[in-house]
């Protein structure tokens, strides 16, 4: 499988903010061990690019992406890192391309019409949704699956464990993204027993809304 099946076949992409890179290898850990073979580490603090570096080489069975990652050099910094995929918040062609040329997997953001049929012009099929709740969540997406109908979207911003089995079930979500199973206060805290359980009930979830 490719990243983007991976991503689709987990279900969700948790999305971890990590400020100490020595927390990144175990909260890897208590992903794989909840059920989750995906994780997006973003690029929200200086210890991200380590964070990555580390995951990459001591974790080979997690796929590893960088997040919040807004233009083309830090993609290349997080590609050379070891990240496996690159999610943006917004759409930079320049930083799509460069992607798309050397055969990594990437999800911008996009949230409008103009947006899409860029990414799609780009080669893009699967796009982060985000913020979700902002830009009407699944009504809005349902919408524009009408002109779309190969787009797939994986929102994040407002999904949460309430919420998760109605997004996982639409059909043009491939995945979704969210921080409740592995929140950065429980990272910093070490309650990886948590996190590993939080992510066994996602899974779950997940399971159960795909019938």
């Amino acid at each position: 499988m490719n990243a983007m099946e991976r991503c689709a076949a987990c279900g969700i992409v948790p999305v971890v903010v990590i400020e100490n890179a020595q927390d990144a290898l175990p909260t890897a850990r208590a992903l794989l061990e909840g059920g989750i073979d995906v994780m997006e580490i973003t690029m929200r603090t200086s210890a991200a690019l380590e964070s990555i570096r580390q995951v990459a080489a001591a974790a080979p069975e997690m796929l590893v992406g960088a997040g919040t990652v807004i233009d083309l050099d830090q993609a290349k910094a997080c590609v050379e890192a070891g990240a496996k995929f690159i999610v943006s918040p917004g759409l930079n062609p320049e930083m799509v391309a460069w992607c798309m040329e050397n055969h990594v997997p990437v999800l911008p953001g996009c949230v409008t019409p103009s947006e899409i049929m860029t990414a799609m012009r780009l080669g893009v099929d699967t796009m982060k949704f985000f913020p979700a709740n902002v830009y009407g969540g699944l009504k809005a997406m349902k919408a524009l699956s009408g002109p779309f109908p190969a787009a797939r979207f994986i929102p994040t911003g407002g999904v949460n464990a309430e919420n998760l089995a109605e997004y996982v079930a639409a059909p043009y979500i491939r995945a979704v993204g969210g921080s409740w199973v592995c929140t950065k206060k429980d990272i910093s805290a070490h309650n990886f027993e948590k996190i590993a359980q939080l992510s066994r009930e996602a899974r779950e979830t997940i399971k159960q809304a795909r019938g």
